[in-house]
């Protein structure tokens, strides 16, 4: 009787446990607000502004604002541009970013040649080879 009394009561406490350690589903996210026509004009006029500034400009990229989301289209060179072109349209109020700005693969070539030399971008500009691991 005893070992009864003490297996229901171990079982009710693994089962109340069992409730408050399970995890429960976050609440929904709400939707993002969406954007007005003259706010889209801004965020635009703010990124092509960031990207006349920037040492991309001479890639002339397409810039598309809708809903807060902004397009990015074009080409470049520079691999590095592609990522530099989504972070200036972030910090210029863009929700999201659709960056479709299109690598060469010249550039991409390049890109991989460095990485397999052991060479990171900074270095190449200074000229150093990579420096041994300690």
């Amino acid at each position: 009787m005893r070992r009864a009394r003490f297996a229901i009561a171990l079982c009710a406490l693994v089962g109340a446990l069992a409730q408050t350690v399970a995890p429960k589903k976050p609440p929904p996210r709400p939707a993002p607000a969406a954007t007005s026509g003259s706010e889209d004009k801004r965020i635009e006029t703010a990124i092509r502004t960031r990207l006349a500034g920037s040492g991309i400009a001479a890639d002339k990229f397409q810039v598309h604002v809708q809903g807060g989301v902004a397009t990015l289209d074009g080409h470049t060179d520079v691999l590095q541009h592609k990522g530099t072109a989504t972070r200036l349209a972030k910090s210029a109020g863009a929700r999201q970013v659709a960056n479709h700005i299109e690598v060469s693969d010249a550039a991409k070539e390049k890109a991989s040649g460095n990485l397999s030399e052991g060479r990171r971008r900074a270095q190449l500009k200074r000229g150093d080879a990579r420096s041994e691991s300690r």
